[in-house]
């Protein structure tokens, strides 16, 4: 698929028993068109051969390119059915704009988790002219925070700048990116796929800068409760995302 400013390009991770994260895919979408593209990552070459991974049942051929005219069923259900009469509030709670919902958009903030399965789903960074990137998602884990924290992550006002720090052996995860207030605070992590990339952009001697876009009311699910935005700035030789784990599988 060509390269434009109407594609969009999300990434498909799964989770293994051994909570072992793995981008598995990678879906283009370019809505102007009306073209949808799915392939397998080498993610998921590498979860096959480390944890057993096989493939999903709408896309059963690792090495095949899908294509199809509407969103694939396996990332449409992961979207609030736009008929649902709470649907505006919840594109509120995502800082989108209801007079114009896209899915894929709606996909790359909410992350598209399920109860049901190990899947999430986030966006492909792009690296800007001046080498600029911005992304934007949900503070991980402020339910595994001490009390003080999970109060005072509640507490945050919008645009309030907060800290990004590195956690060099997280128990769970390895390495890991860790948010606090300016007072140094801890609330959370960033999302485990910003992790290898922020490593490098650090090792760079990159900027980073991290603010509260919305805190949502407590009726809203804890994982959907602080979102953040990450801006920074990558080493002009950096292209985010391009290790071999978010490759297609050819």
């Amino acid at each position: 698929m060509q390269t434009s400013e109407a594609m969009k390009s999300l990434f498909l991770a799964w989770q293994a028993p051994t909570r072992a994260w793995f981008p598995i895919g990678r879906l283009n979408a370019d809505r102007e068109h009306g073209l949808y593209v799915f392939q397998y990552t080498q993610g998921a070459l590498r979860a096959k051969e480390q944890v057993g991974f096989q493939p999903l049942p709408a896309f059963p051929d690792f090495g095949a390119r899908y294509e199809a005219s509407e969103l694939f069923p396996l990332f449409k259900n992961r979207v609030l059915d736009p008929h649902r009469r709470d649907f505006a509030e919840y594109l509120r709670t995502l800082d989108i704009d209801p007079a114009n919902p896209d899915p894929i958009e709606i996909l790359g903030v909410s992350g598209g988790e399920r109860q049901t399965d190990s899947f999430e789903v986030f966006p492909k960074i792009e690296k800007g002219s001046d080498n600029s990137f911005r992304c934007r998602f949900f503070l991980h884990g402020l339910r595994h925070v001490a009390e003080p924290g999970q109060h005072r992550g509640l507490l945050l006002r919008q645009d309030e700048l907060l800290q990004v720090s590195l956690e060099l052996n997280n128990p769970v995860t390895g390495p890991a990116i860790q948010l606090t207030t300016r007072d140094y605070m801890f609330l959370g992590w960033a999302p485990r796929y910003l992790v290898g990339d922020i490593l490098k952009a650090v090792a760079g001697t990159s900027t980073l800068s991290a603010r509260v876009v919305r805190v949502n009311e407590s009726h809203v699910p804890v994982n959907r409760r602080i979102l953040i935005e990450l801006t920074g700035r990558l080493p002009e030789s950096m292209v985010p995302m391009s290790g071999a784990d978010f490759q297609p599988v050819h």
